[in-house]
């Protein structure tokens, strides 16, 4: 007989989801566009110049972001390098950053709700975090790439672990705060990290066991060290080149679109990117609104409130700025979810269930008709949008699938109505999806997705010995892939100082920068499929 699954899920049975959920989709994949490739290249650039403190996008300054990330991939990438591809072995550090994430923030769940519950409730809440940030839908495909945000987000996360110690041993505590907010701040910039300072601050006004003398030594000792580790690359880079220190610092205080405008894409955008984490902290906020002024309550609440109000100034709209609202929003929630209302949890639970078990099958027949050509109306489907392309089974990531697969399964018909029964089953079932795409699909998303047979067809058809290349309308994405996979270095087009060799990016339908008569076009080309990209390669006549 089949034993059934404990509930709350033990540390054990959180971790092996955390690994299905994290580890298929870190190999096995070119770098794809648009955070992966640039971030793979920065850290490429890196080990090629020796340079760690300038960030480089094919030999030109990148500055939009601190290096903290690359920082920590490129120690991957010399560590592993030798077994794995180097985009591979920098894709490990988001692995060890999810990881990292997850981990803190089951302890800060876990300590917190110490404080206020029981065994039972401690681990019930440590553990409803942890899956409401895994179950995240906008998590699941950033959690794979080499993505700045999810060095931020494993900051957060230490942040939010160090706050339960505050009352108790202020001087450690804020130590470790102040140390997580340099980091938040050395990942993406003062968002995250002005955030969770706001919130905290204002948490030290209002709520009050904080406002006593510990919590003053608490914001010292934090405010001191976050101030020595933020300011350690800025300084730094000042000290190097205050020209590229003013261009930083120009760029880091732009705001990039409209704030009302922003504001609203991130809400809609929230909808579906942070369910079901939103809806539940929602709900947590409400029920809890007679504590609102307790340290685990006001701060989580702030903390997103700020963030949204932080990622709406300052732009984007990019999706990948809302992984900010995650740690939060799980944070919040997670202690309420052992008090939702019976038809809310099944509601949750069936909802989790059939979705993911829908699109699972999916998954597995589209692997099906790649491999078999059945059925056959959808085995054309996949052939009309990866011409070219021919699938074939490997062992390895059918297992990893067909494992992932049986113990959702598990999960599905073993696991007993309880109050964490619904995050349970829908985090699997995310992590199932996940990681039944990333190895059953992964060939043919690569093959549509990779711009390393784009990059060596031009580099094969360029002259030989040619030096200087100008380019047209050629996207950071594009720049970097055409470095890392040929070193291919472009500078921007300069009629006083003409290079022989032009690229441009357009459209199949539209050559847009082509610089007309007198020019002779050596490369058209795109990825299998693309419809809308085209790369185009001239050279003057002599």
């Amino acid at each position: 007989m089949i034993r059934r699954l404990a509930l709350p899920p033990s540390f054990a049975v959180l971790a092996l989801i955390a690994l299905v959920f994290v580890v298929p989709g870190l190999a096995g994949h070119d770098p794809w566009k648009t955070f992966d490739v640039i971030t793979i290249e920065i850290t490429h650039q890196m080990q090629l110049s020796g340079d760690w403190l300038v960030p480089q996008v094919a030999r030109e300054p990148w500055l939009v972001d601190p290096p903290l990330y690359p920082w920590v991939a490129l120690g991957f990438a010399n560590a592993l390098g030798w077994a794995v591809a180097f985009h591979e072995a920098v894709r490990l550090a988001s692995g060890a950053f999810l990881l990292g994430a997850l981990g803190l923030l089951y302890l800060a769940a876990r300590q917190w709700t110490a404080q206020e519950g029981e065994k039972q409730e401690r681990r019930a809440a440590g553990a409803s975090a942890v899956l409401l940030l895994i179950g995240s839908v906008g998590l699941m495909v950033h959690a794979h790439e080499a993505v700045d945000d999810l060095a931020s987000l494993t900051a957060a996360c230490g942040a939010f672990a160090a706050l339960p110690l505050a009352a108790r041993r202020p001087r450690a505590a804020g130590a470790a705060f102040g140390a997580a907010l340099g980091a938040a701040f050395l990942s993406t910039g003062f968002v995250v990290p002005l955030a969770l300072a706001a919130a905290v601050l204002l948490a030290h006004l209002v709520c009050d066991p904080w406002r006593t003398r510990r919590g003053a030594a608490f914001l010292a000792v934090a405010a001191l060290v976050a101030l020595a580790i933020g300011a350690s690359w800025p300084l730094a880079l000042w000290l190097r080149s205050p020209q590229l220190f003013g261009d930083w610092w120009a760029l880091t205080a732009r705001l990039r679109g409209g704030f009302l405008h922003n504001l609203g894409y991130f809400v809609v955008l929230a909808s579906w990117f942070a369910w079901p984490a939103w809806p539940l902290a929602a709900w947590a906020a409400w029920a809890r609104r007679q504590r609102w002024r307790e340290p685990r309550q006001f701060v989580p609440l702030a903390a997103v409130v700020f963030a949204l109000l932080g990622i709406s100034l300052a732009g984007p709209d990019q999706d990948v700025n809302a992984i900010a609202l995650l740690a939060p929003l799980a944070l919040l929630a997670a202690p309420v979810i052992t008090q939702l209302r019976r038809g809310a949890a099944a509601a949750l639970d069936w909802f989790g269930v059939m979705t993911f078990g829908f699109f699972a099958g999916l998954v597995w027949l589209g692997y099906v008709a790649m491999l078999t050509g059945v059925p056959p109306r959808i085995a054309h489907n996949f052939a009309k949008l990866a011409p070219g392309f021919s699938a074939h089974f490997h062992l390895l990531p059918f297992a990893v699938a067909l494992a992932a697969t049986l113990g959702w399964l598990y999960l599905v018909l073993f696991s007993p109505p309880a109050a964490t029964r619904g995050v349970t089953r829908w985090a699997a079932g995310v992590a199932l999806l996940w990681a039944s795409f990333a190895t059953l699909w992964l060939p043919w998303a690569d093959y549509l997705s990779s711009y390393r047979p784009v990059a060596l067809q031009i580099k094969s058809l360029l002259p030989p010995g040619a030096t200087c290349i100008s380019r047209a309308k050629l996207g950071d994405a594009q720049r970097a892939a055409l470095s890392y996979h040929a070193d291919i270095v472009t500078r921007e087009r300069d009629p006083l100082e003409p290079c022989p060799l032009l690229l441009t990016q357009g459209s199949p339908g539209r050559e847009a920068a082509a610089p007309g008569p007198g020019w002779t076009k050596l490369a058209d080309v795109g990825r299998p499929g693309d419809r809308d990209e085209r790369i185009r390669l001239y050279r003057r006549q002599p």
